[in-house]
């Protein structure tokens, strides 16, 4: 049997904002109507009944009153767009079989089916400031416990504690290793007690979400936590510990009836974004290009584009374009000059890189300085070895000495031809070190609003020229 504490899971509000939602694409369409002065007729009182109905029913399905607490707000907007599609299929379908697409406006229709979604989306959001602005002032508040005062429980706790506006409070931990004692100053939140405990402690205090953040081995406690506190109140959540395979982009999938752990990065979206931008940008530089081809060819007679072998994804290797910025047979002269330099050597064996380097022409330095020697790689990536946003394209040997464990993470996404490296710092960053670091930290953190942003400041350091090299 439910306990007789089980809170009521669709509060009143919720049934409200459904209501309201309903209300606004109802009125939104009466005022389209209005004021493109169309005749109401018999029509539009039906359409505007059934499209109330449709989405109380539609709104409910995909769960568009869900709690939204710490979640990018793109998303919500994803599921307003799916469920206002539904109510606009089934309309569609409505207009085809009774064959009345002749009583309604055909621009009315088309504007509140575009322009609903949007409309919903800005009420939304809106509410969410509100919520926002009584929770940073200590009310609407939820409250949770953390299963597990390990490292990804204390990360989570912090990430919780990272997002006030979401307005849940982390009451503390249960855990059967760390004690309270033992905790001490280590946790900003205390240990309450063992795992065993929580059930009581569900049974006697108002706690809204359980976070299970133990190892995958202990699902044996993983599965007492699930069999004895569902029905105790608290929505309960498991935090898988993928962080310890050193992703935070692992997503579960389903092959057949079995559940998958899928460690690559859905960069489907990316590689859309890639073929657009670099299109674009091909075509509209293409003069530029040409002239830029035609003053290397004409420096000293030598090949217009440098290919070096750089890594991409999975670990293969490809040809990475840049128009040549260095003298013929630049390659030859490296070893001749590290042989006879010990200081450029060292240089060498830090960063792969010369600061100072003799082999490149005057032409290559206004390349190099602006950045426009990197053009070309637009065709690489159009071709799919590379991003426009990503880690920086690095040789084999780079991969190996430099990047150790994060080796695995570089592998699971393609380079880029700008990134955090390049905007941050460039060749100003001295530690190869940070440069894996920030590579790691893109990996980890991507996103289109970052790619957007990335991009943004790459062309303001393309104009100021700092850290170029």
């Amino acid at each position: 049997m439910m306990s007789l504490n089980l809170r009521e899971q669709s509060s009143f509000i919720t049934k409200l904002l459904n209501l309201v939602d309903c209300a606004i694409v109802c009125v939104f369409l009466w005022a389209l109507v209005t004021w493109y002065r169309v005749p109401w007729s018999h029509y539009y009182t039906y359409l505007i009944w059934l499209s109330f109905g449709l989405s109380l029913v539609s709104f409910q399905y995909f769960q568009l009153y869900r709690s939204w607490r710490g979640w990018k707000f793109y998303m919500e907007f994803l599921v307003i767009g799916k469920a206002w599609a539904v109510v606009v299929g089934v309309l569609l379908f409505y207009f085809f079989i009774f064959k009345i697409s002749f009583a309604y406006s055909r621009v009315v229709f088309l504007i509140w089916s575009i322009g609903s979604p949007v409309l919903l989306f800005v009420a939304h959001v809106i509410a969410r400031k509100i919520l926002r602005y009584f929770r940073s002032k200590g009310k609407n508040l939820r409250s949770a416990i953390v299963v597990g005062a390990g490292e990804v429980g204390v990360n989570l706790a912090k990430e919780v504690e990272a997002t006030p506006w979401a307005g849940i409070e982390v009451v503390g931990f249960f855990d059967d290793k760390i004690t309270a004692e033992e905790a001490g100053s280590q946790l900003d939140k205390p240990v309450i007690g063992k795992i065993a405990d929580i059930r009581n402690y569900l049974l006697e205090n108002n706690i809204d979400y359980v976070y299970i953040a133990l190892p995958m081995r202990a699902e044996k406690k993983i599965f007492t936590i699930l069999r004895e506190c569902r029905s105790l109140g608290a929505r309960i959540y498991l935090v898988p510990d993928i962080y310890a395979y050193g992703l935070h982009h692992a997503e579960i999938q389903s092959l057949g009836n079995t559940l998958i752990l899928n460690f690559n990065p859905n960069t489907e979206w990316k590689r859309s974004f890639d073929v657009v931008f670099s299109s674009l940008v091909l075509a509209c530089l293409s003069p530029f290009l040409l002239l830029i081809a035609l003053g290397v060819k004409l420096q000293d007679g030598g090949p217009v584009f440098y290919r070096h072998r750089r890594v991409t994804a999975t670990g293969k290797e490809f040809g990475c374009l840049k128009f040549r910025s260095m003298v013929v047979n630049a390659d030859k002269q490296l070893g001749i000059l590290l042989d006879e330099n010990e200081a450029l050597q060292n240089e060498w064996q830090q960063s792969y890189k010369l600061k100072n380097d003799p082999r490149i022409t005057r032409l290559g330095k206004f390349l190099r300085k602006s950045s426009l020697d990197e053009l070309p790689q637009f065709f690489n990536v159009f071709k799919g070895d590379m991003s426009v946003v990503g880690a920086r394209p690095v040789v084999v040997e780079e991969l190996r000495g430099f990047y150790k464990e994060s080796a695995g993470r570089y592998c699971s996404m393609k380079p880029g031809i700008t990134g955090p490296w390049q905007v941050e710092g460039r060749s100003d960053i001295g530690s190869y070190d940070e440069r894996v670091l920030l590579d790691d930290w893109y990996i980890l953190n991507y996103s289109l609003w970052t790619d957007i942003k990335i991009i943004a400041k790459t062309i303001k350091r393309v104009f100021d020229g700092r850290g170029a090299v």
